[in-house]
Order: structure tokens, then C-alpha cells, then sequence
């Protein structure tokens, strides 16, 4: 059904004559005439009879018209949902308590107006397609991957790098360090069963392994945080490496130590991507927060492998 003629029918019906609905459409008197036919022919009924005083509803169309009036406001709705600036910034933060979703928190305090859509997907190259496809309008993720550069019309930058700290249960052996050097960590075994292959984080953590002897397990299913904690916790072997900037809470009895990593610090670089072509106007909010509120990158006496984008 054509939408141009159920406005020309809902403007005739409103106005009780064809040459007011004309004015207010900014058409001829014939083309009203001509799309309200066209929209009897279409339903096999006459919507309106010809009075001395303009044009009256029938009885059919009398009970079009509320139908045609929704007709009208769902169009209105479905075309708002899609128009630049109507619809909520759509933003991948990876998980619920990893440091971007902390980022997106912030910056929801800071412009609670924007309104978002916060989305969770799981590695580089399926942000990177939703990006592409506009399923989603930004990603915290690290670049660019070894041997999977960005597209050349994904844009990033650098927003945050997040210290790693090392958090162990209370019997083991570096329970009691106020800070640990990531050459000590060199024979302790690292558990982190939440790597996966081909991910950008395992791609990182590879990297570092191989710069510092470290040993790294990820060995056994992923029960999720909870259960990492709770093996930690009671296992004097293990530990395990935690961003700064990530939020888990866990039992007082547990008695969990996070412990700072130094000489150098390991820092996970976190990068802002989108579509260089994407026209959200919260979009260059965004970014612009960002910049402006996350602290700079390189520091000394931090490390991050060398593949991560500099900028």
C-alpha cells in the first residue's frame, strides 16, 4: 500500500474537502482526486462521497481511518529509528566488566542526553564486519591483530592502556608483595582459561610469554569469572592476570591479592574502531570524551606488544 495515498486520504478526511488537503500537501486538487481513486481501486471500496460542502467519509471509510492513521505513525517511527542522531549510539564493549564498559559508563555520566545501545561481541573480525555493515557504530578492541591489519575504511584510535595486575589467592607465594616484577613471575604458573585462539587477546598474551618466559596456562573449560576466582582463591599454585581497570567483586573470605605488575608494566592497549564513513553525531562525541579523559599511551616503564597501532 502506497503511503503517499494513505497521507492524501488521512489530509482529505482531516480537511472535509480535497482542495484543503491539496494546500496543506503542496499538490493539485487533480492529484489528491487521482490518489484517492487509486487508493479505492486498491482497497475495492469508496472512501469518501461528494457533498455541497466538500467531501464526506463513507461508512468504509470511517472504518479505515484510525488504521490509516497508525499506518502513518508507524512510518513515522521506523524512519526516526534509522535517521542520524534519532537512534541510540550502538557501541561493542566486549564484556560487562572488562575497563570499556567502565569507558562507556563514563561517558553516559557525561552526556546522559546520548542515548545507547550497548552490545557485546567477541572477537576482532566480527566487530570489524559489524562496523562494516553498521550493525554497530564503534568497538574497544586491540590493533591491529598480527597478520589481520584493519580494513582501510575502519578508523581507530588509541584510548586506553590498561596495567595488568597479578591477582592471587592468599597462600601463595607472592600473596604478600606490595608489587611484582614480571621477571619474578618467570616459574609461577599463570592460569587463564578464558583464552582463545585467533583472539586479539590471545595474540597478546602470546606475545608477551614470549618476550618474558612466562607461563601461561588455559588449559580446562571456562566457567566465567566466578569459578576463576574461586580456583584462585583456594589453589596456592595458581594466579592469574587481571586488567586494573576491571571490576569483579568477590567473597571477603576468599582473600584475593591483586598485585602490581612493574619493570615494565604489561599494559593491554585498548583502541576505539569505527567506520570512517559512519555520520552519528555521537559518534565525534565519543571520541572526543575519550581523548580527552583517558591518559596517555607509552608511557615508561610500560610494555605492550609491538604489533599494537601507536597512535
Amino acid at each position: 500500500m502506497d503511503l503517499d495515498t494513505v497521507r492524501t486520504f488521512v489530509a482529505a478526511a482531516d480537511a472535509g474537502q480535497f482542495q484543503e488537503a491539496a494546500a496543506e500537501l503542496a499538490v493539485t486538487q487533480q492529484a489528491v482526486s487521482k490518489r484517492i481513486a487509486v487508493l479505492e481501486r486498491s482497497l475495492g471500496v469508496r472512501l469518501f462521497t461528494r457533498t455541497a460542502r466538500g467531501a464526506e467519509l463513507t461508512i468504509d471509510g470511517q472504518a479505515f481511518l484510525p488504521h490509516a492513521r497508525d499506518l502513518l505513525r508507524v512510518a513515522e517511527r521506523a524512519v526516526a529509528s534509522v535517521r542520524t542522531g534519532r537512534r541510540p549510539l550502538r557501541v561493542d564493549v566486549i564484556a560487562s566488566r572488562v575497563a570499556p564498559s567502565g569507558l562507556m559508563r563514563d561517558f553516559h555520566r557525561a552526556h546522559p542526553g546520548i542515548d545507547l545501545d550497548v552490545v557485546m561481541l567477541f572477537d576482532v573480525d566480527t566487530a570489524v564486519a559489524a562496523l562494516r555493515s553498521g550493525a554497530i557504530d564503534a568497538s574497544f578492541r586491540a590493533v591491529a591483530v598480527p597478520g589481520r591489519p584493519l580494513p582501510e575504511d575502519i578508523e581507530s584510535v588509541r584510548v586506553l592502556d590498561e596495567p595488568l595486575d597479578l591477582l592471587t589467592g592468599p597462600a601463595h607465594a607472592l600473596a604478600g608483595a606490595r608489587s611484582v616484577t614480571l621477571a619474578r613471575l618467570a616459574g609461577h604458573r599463570i592460569w587463564m582459561p578464558g583464552i582463545v585462539p585467533g583472539t586479539e587477546w590471545a595474540a597478546y598474551y602470546d606475545d608477551l610469554v614470549a618476550e618474558f618466559g612466562l607461563t601461561i596456562e588455559a588449559t580446562g573449560p571456562n566457567f566465567g569469572s566466578d569459578a576463576l576466582l574461586d580456583t584462585i582463591a583456594d589453589t596456592p599454585a595458581l594466579a592469574t592476570f587481571m586488567g586494573a581497570h576491571t571490576r569483579l567483586v568477590w567473597p571477603a573470605d576468599h582473600g584475593l591479592r591483586r598485585i602490581p605488575v612493574t619493570d615494565p608494566t604489561p599494559v593491554y592497549p585498548h583502541s576505539l574502531l569505527w567506520h570512517r564513513d559512519n555520520p552519528h553525531p555521537a559518534l565525534a562525541t565519543l571520541r572526543a570524551h575519550l581523548t580527552a579523559t583517558t591518559a596517555g599511551h607509552d608511557a615508561a616503564g610500560t610494555w605492550r606488544p609491538s604489533w599494537v597501532h601507536p597512535h
